[in-house]
């Protein structure tokens, strides 16, 4: 009776969490409640919260990854509201703590479940990853791997959640700075209504950034590729 009992005990919880996934993903997507979820309402809620208003952010931030809205909308709205530079800061912060709250739900409802599903040939892939996962998780943000889906997944498997967390944290400050100084100074120029500062030093700087990151993956998949060879070389040798 006992072991049925566990074993129904993952499975029980693999169903909330799909169940979970499923009704954010609707509710944010295809009821009346998507309208809050607009740039124009968001800007809002925090223009009224006043001297609230970065926590606010923050915690919107957070709840909105484990409610699947698109991270560039959360991010654009940091920057805009915000500026560059604590639009850096808030839209990292939000990212982080969402991002841990997402793996734990994962870990928490998935692992036990997907830990049974795993065989022989997958388990030394989840071995890798567990003895691996600071440097899995910092490749896997560098080169863009889909932030919400991330989250929840690498719950699922045995990295330990302070390589996750440090793998993260690292992997996404650059990309946010890139994306958030960008925003953030395209807004200053737009509020101003000095179009001439379009072609000042800041502007030009985060769009080069910007731009940059585009081609983040492709120079890492290249170096990747370069170590590989060299690998092999010194193999040969």
């Amino acid at each position: 009776m006992e072991s049925k009992k566990n074993g129904k005990g993952p499975a029980i919880k693999a169903a909330v969490l799909i169940v979970l996934l499923i009704t954010a993903f609707v509710v944010v997507r295809f009821t009346p409640l998507r309208e809050y979820f607009t740039l124009e309402r968001l800007k809002l809620v925090l223009e009224v919260a006043g001297p609230w208003a970065p926590l606010v952010y923050i915690i919107s931030y957070a709840a909105g990854i484990c409610f699947f809205l698109p991270g560039v909308l959360l991010a654009t709205v940091g920057a805009a509201i915000f500026g560059p530079y604590y639009g850096f800061i808030y839209v990292w912060l939000g990212a982080m703590i969402g991002a841990s709250l997402a793996f734990y739900i994962g870990r928490y409802l998935g692992r036990d479940f997907a830990a049974s599903l795993i065989g022989d040939k997958l388990k030394k892939y989840d071995d890798t990853i567990a003895r691996n996962g600071f440097a899995t998780v910092l490749y896997l943000r560098l080169v863009y791997f889909p932030f919400t889906l991330m989250n929840f997944g690498m719950g699922v498997t045995q990295v330990r959640f302070i390589d996750y967390f440090s793998g993260t944290a690292l992997g996404i400050l650059a990309g946010t700075f890139i994306f958030t100084f960008f925003v953030g100074t395209i807004k200053e120029v737009w509020a101003s209504g000095n179009w001439s500062r379009l072609l000042s030093w800041n502007v030009c700087f985060a769009l080069g950034l910007f731009i940059f990151s585009c081609f983040i993956p492709k120079i890492i998949g290249k170096l990747k590729i370069i170590k590989s060879m060299d690998k092999d070389k010194f193999g040969e040798m």
